[in-house]
């Protein structure tokens, strides 16, 4: 099975909501990074992304946060890559002093499943 996978700093300045909720869009654009990486790996192409089959918003994601985007291949067809999803916090703050603490076990907050194609010509 092949994964990639990406971490990043989860700014204050993306927090969009109270308690410095950051959006549901910010895991999925990170899985469009992550399952890009994963592409050009598997295929020498940066692929088409044809849509999401499932996506579950299990945790609240902060400004402050630490994350791991992970994407790995579930089935792999002529042209079709299925991909599954993961964002997980491996950190978080602790309180309003710059303190933070490593999560063990990461908190899962992000899953998804998605469909990429790769063009038939390899050109978009």
């Amino acid at each position: 099975m092949s994964t990639a996978v990406h971490r990043r700093y989860v700014a204050f300045s993306d927090a969009h909501y109270a308690g410095n909720l950051v959006d549901g869009a910010y895991a999925l654009k990170l899985f469009g990074d992550v399952g890009t990486h994963l592409a050009i790996e598997m295929d020498g192409h940066e692929s088409l992304f044809a849509g999401y089959s499932s996506v579950e918003f299990l945790a609240p994601v902060r400004g402050g946060d630490v994350v791991e985007a992970e994407a790995t291949l579930v089935k792999k067809g002529n042209r079709s890559r299925t991909v599954a999803f993961e964002l997980r916090v491996i950190c978080r703050g602790a309180d309003d002093t710059g303190r933070a603490e490593v999560l063990e076990p990461p908190l899962i907050a992000v899953r998804a499943v998605g469909t990429a194609v790769i063009p038939a010509d390899g050109t978009v």
